[in-house]
């Protein structure tokens, strides 16, 4: 299951999921959407702040190159 703090493994989820979207253009609302959504998600969705989800970005970024 995954939590905030696998920043990594929810970017490689994300992008497996969503190939098609391009993740440096996705607002912070719409990216905890996506992430609260994924299967394997079990966290709580408030438990979030605005660095772990840059850092979600960021490895997508990453992932997508």
């Amino acid at each position: 299951m995954l939590k905030w703090v696998d920043t990594l493994d929810i970017a490689i989820e994300l992008s497996e999921k969503y190939p098609g979207k391009d993740p440096q253009w996705i607002n912070f609302v719409d990216l905890r959407s996506l992430v609260v959504n994924l299967e394997d998600f079990d966290d709580d969705p408030e438990k979030v702040n605005e660095k772990i989800l840059e850092s979600i970005q960021q490895n997508w970024i990453k992932e997508k190159d």
